[in-house]
């Protein structure tokens, strides 16, 4: 364990001074127990060699007290094992939770990019196996001081039964010290291939079963099977690399321990010739040699667990470290009052890694109370620029300011508790009724979730619930149809009252008859407030009072729906193109 490396120091630094550091006194637990642990263990070979000898020297009323503290230091073994393992684990599992809490308030708080950049399922693998790999890692880690501890104590026997056959012993396990340490480096670099090969089947398997419904429509079972067959031949392969690697050391340690064994036996035979030793003494120290194996051959493996963790705990610190690009500017100010004015001023904007701009020189404005439509062809750059509103993506020329103030200036808080979204996709949580649409205002009492459920036409199915408000509406919100969840979103953004109102194409995934609701509850929820819609549906861009047509991230035209119609230009086009004369819908 000499040679860590200094990346490893800095985790293995990082990890007690952050969080182990918070729990010294389970720590000071863990650590009396196995004080005790190792005092009778190394006791143990000396109370057997006691026995034997006073067995052997005919002193038989001492001779029968060994059995009975034997017992005795067996039972209070057991219970400092005992105690010894349920506080490690009490550490290490508190170690744990915090850890998974912090990667999960820097995932929420991260940048959508970052968060975007890698498939849901990868996240969670670094909840799950990557934080498997950092319990284990500690769990032995701190077993590991047990087993020095140990191994001490019964180095401490041995010498003191005789030290000569000590030497012959420490001679042996010292020569496992370089295999091991270089076994330890493949397991990390293994690792870390084996952790992003979990990674990846994870987020093929919930790909797979999220497109069920195509999955089965297209018959593309043997295509998806074939698919996941050669990912988990994969994943196959990177943990039997490490399986391979790993069952590598007991074997070596095992031989180790025979060899030593077999050299005392016969240095014992020589010296039984010789006339020399006791019984006793042989018993005794052979009793210690072999119960310091397991211990030793604990710390063997435990290199092998230490590297598996830190290239765990690697990955857990490079989410939590990634620097954030959307952050609040220092002394940034809270939204100033107003109506809800929105500007785009000359903004562009770039997606990392991409040579294209997905906004460029694009301007217009959004009065207060008015519903601005945006319109045009796919990758025109709509929701882009929805985005940059919140505060999801930054501009990275120009500027979006509301009521006056530059949304970079001010802080996030103020800035989205004026902002509701609703997307074509409602989001449901998997949790009651009620609790999805009081997300919108935390602390909302039933009254008003009730009231904000009704101006969207969705207090009447939430009511037919077999437990009302207090129904859990299950994952992705499986209990009700696209109409409702769209209904309990707009419930959510009515509880809100934003100044702003974003909606992405919030009807377009919905039947004529939900449409028709969802539309009026739209209108409720556009009264008196700005706003940004992506459009689809022409009702919603006939009753917009402008319309910006965008093409190529620019607005290229402006104006009401007739103007646009008689001005005869892209707007028009895409009208006539998709719907023909008489056109339903426009995009």
């Amino acid at each position: 364990m000499a040679a860590i490396d200094p990346s490893s120091r800095a985790l293995i630094a990082r990890l007690v001074r952050d969080y182990l550091g918070h729990h010294r006194r389970g720590i000071a637990l863990a650590i009396l127990c196995t004080l005790l642990l190792a005092g009778l263990t190394a006791l143990y070979p000396i109370v057997i060699q006691q026995g034997f000898d006073r067995f052997s020297s005919g002193d038989v009323a001492i001779a029968w007290v060994i059995p009975p503290v034997i017992v005795a230091v067996t039972c209070l073994k057991a219970l400092a094992q005992y105690g010894q393992a349920v506080a490690v684990q009490a550490v290490v599992l508190r170690v744990i939770e915090r850890l998974q809490n912090d990667l999960f308030h820097a995932l929420t708080r991260a940048d959508l990019a970052a968060v975007s950049a890698d498939a849901p399922a990868r996240h969670a693998s670094r909840f799950t196996v990557d934080a498997a790999a950092i319990r284990e890692a500690l769990t032995k880690s701190i077993n590991g001081g047990a087993d020095v501890l140990t191994v001490i104590g019964l180095v401490a026997s041995m010498v003191w039964l005789d030290w000569q056959m000590s030497l012959i012993a420490a001679v042996m396990y010292p020569i496992a010290v370089v295999p091991i340490l270089r076994l330890g480096k493949r397991i990390r670099r293994a690792s870390g291939g084996m952790q992003e090969r979990m990674g990846e089947t994870a987020a093929q398997l919930t790909e797979s079963f999220g497109a069920a419904r195509v999955v089965r429509a297209y018959r593309l079972e043997e295509q998806e099977e074939a698919r996941a067959a050669r990912t988990f031949a994969g994943l196959r392969a990177a943990l039997l690399g490490i399986a391979r690697t790993r069952a590598s050391l007991d074997p070596m340690l095992e031989a180790l321990g025979g060899i030593a064994v077999a050299a005392v036996l016969a240095f014992v035979g020589w010296r039984v010739a010789q006339g020399e030793g006791t019984v006793g003494e042989f018993t005794g120290f052979v009793a210690a040699l072999l119960i310091a194996s397991r211990p030793v051959r604990a710390l063997g493996s435990l290199n092998a667990a230490l590297q598996e963790g830190l290239a765990g705990l690697s990955r857990v610190f490079a989410v939590m470290d990634r620097p954030r690009l959307v952050v609040e500017a220092p002394g940034a100010q809270p939204l100033p009052s107003g109506w809800g004015r929105v500007e785009f001023l000359d903004v562009g904007f770039h997606y990392a890694g991409t040579a294209e701009p997905a906004l460029e020189g694009l301007s217009f404005n959004a009065a207060p109370g008015e519903t601005v439509a945006l319109v045009g062809p796919s990758g025109a750059g709509k929701s882009t620029a929805l985005a940059l509103v919140p505060r999801l993506h930054d501009a990275t020329s120009g500027a979006v300011r509301i009521d006056g103030a530059d949304v970079r200036a001010v802080t996030l808080a103020s800035l989205r508790d004026a902002i509701a979204y609703v997307g074509q996709d409602a989001v449901i949580f998997d949790d009651t009724a009620f609790a999805n649409i009081a997300c919108g205002r935390p602390g909302a009492n039933q009254a008003e979730v009730e009231a904000a459920a009704r101006a969207a036409a969705a207090h009447d199915f939430i009511a037919a619930l077999p437990e009302g408000y207090a129904t859990p509406l299950g994952p992705g919100g499986g209990r009700l149809s696209g109409g409702q969840k769209q209904r309990v979103a707009l419930a959510r953004a009515l509880l809100r009252d934003p100044r702003v109102l974003l909606l992405d194409e919030a009807t377009s995934a919905l039947d004529a008859e939900n449409e028709s609701l969802v539309s009026a509850a739209l209108a409720r929820l556009r009264q008196g407030r700005t706003t940004l819609v992506i459009a689809h549906r022409l009702a919603t861009v006939r009753d917009a009072d402008r319309i910006v047509v965008m093409e190529g991230g620019r607005a290229v035209e402006q104006g009401s729906h007739a103007a646009l119609m008689a001005a005869g230009g892209l707007y028009a086009r895409l009208v006539r193109t998709q719907f023909g004369p008489a056109p339903v819908e426009a995009e």
